[in-house]
């Protein structure tokens, strides 16, 4: 009987046991918890006491003059940086714990008028910011009353305030177009006419110095849009509809393109060449007569064509 009541000792001298253990590890586990919520207490009041302070710290402080920009090409003479800031109001001091600071500087300089998109915006401590860019590039100027108005391959308009009259004159004219933008500097035309004329520029670009090309210009008996490409001399090559535009029956772009090159490859034209009558014709013949006494390459402006803002 002693044995049958020590082993029920023994049964009941567990339990107890594993009791203790388990309120010492919850008591440990209360211990923590009330740290971490003191620490959290005492973090949240030195922040309230201190914190005023460290906002003012000039390495708390994001100025203008610390965000460095990556991608600003050689053709944009402005200070993009300044303007991004300054029109989106952030040309101040801009504390580091904004949540939304990153979000901030991408929005000012993705509305840009010469920003084609913003790849990255990184915030560093001390207080930096790098954004990286990446920038329109004009290709073309468009011929308006009043002047020429640089546009891009999308046939987004550019800031004209930024080329002197010497550069403006250095790109390809288009001309023909009757409209006027439909928005301010950085939004597209709104035209259809201006996208198929710096398309067919885009892709006869190569080929406009061997050529003495200076004009891409619209014309204007066709019952479709159709381009010619005009030389110094004023001699035009018939180019067609805008690629991708071809109706039935005329030759694609590609076809056209091996037609000009062929022309290059002889200098300059003196007289009016369609290049859609030559798709196919590989004899000699089928280049028009050379003007060995053509003019070089002169200004695509002419006589008082000035930049103007759209």
């Amino acid at each position: 009987m002693r044995q049958a009541g020590r082993r029920q000792a023994d049964v009941v001298e567990q339990p107890a046991e594993g009791m203790a253990a388990f309120l010492s590890q919850r008591q440990a586990g209360l211990g923590v918890l009330v740290v971490t919520v003191l620490a959290a207490v005492a973090a949240g009041v030195a922040w309230q006491r201190f914190g005023p302070d460290v906002r003012q710290r000039p390495d708390y402080l994001l100025q203008p003059e610390n965000v460095e920009l990556i991608g600003q090409p050689p053709w944009v003479k402005g200070n993009i940086t300044l303007q991004a800031l300054r029109d989106a109001s952030l040309d101040g001091q801009l504390p580091l714990d904004d949540p939304e600071l990153a979000r901030r500087l991408a929005r000012a300089f993705d509305v840009h008028p010469w920003v084609r998109s913003v790849d990255r915006v990184e915030v560093r401590s001390p207080a930096t910011a790098v954004v990286t860019i990446t920038c329109r590039e004009p290709v073309a100027m468009v011929r308006v009353t009043g002047g020429l108005l640089p546009v891009d391959s999308e046939g987004v308009v550019l800031p004209s305030d930024g080329f002197t009259p010497d550069e403006a004159a250095a790109y390809p004219v288009v001309a023909g177009v009757t409209s006027l933008p439909q928005g301010p500097a950085g939004a597209a035309w709104g035209d259809q006419a201006v996208e198929e004329a710096v398309a067919v520029v885009a892709v006869t670009s190569p080929e406009w110095p061997a050529l003495s090309l200076v004009e891409c210009r619209l014309r204007p008996t066709a019952e479709s849009r159709e381009w010619d490409l005009i030389n110094t001399a004023g001699v035009s090559i018939g180019f067609g509809s805008s690629p991708g535009r071809e109706p039935l029956g005329e030759p694609g772009m590609a076809e056209k393109i091996v037609v000009l090159k062929r022309l290059a490859a002889a200098g300059p034209v003196s007289e009016a060449v369609d290049l859609r009558d030559l798709v196919g014709d590989t004899e000699e013949t089928g280049v028009p007569p050379i003007d060995a006494a053509a003019a070089p390459p002169e200004s695509s402006s002419e006589p008082g064509d000035t930049l103007t803002s759209p």
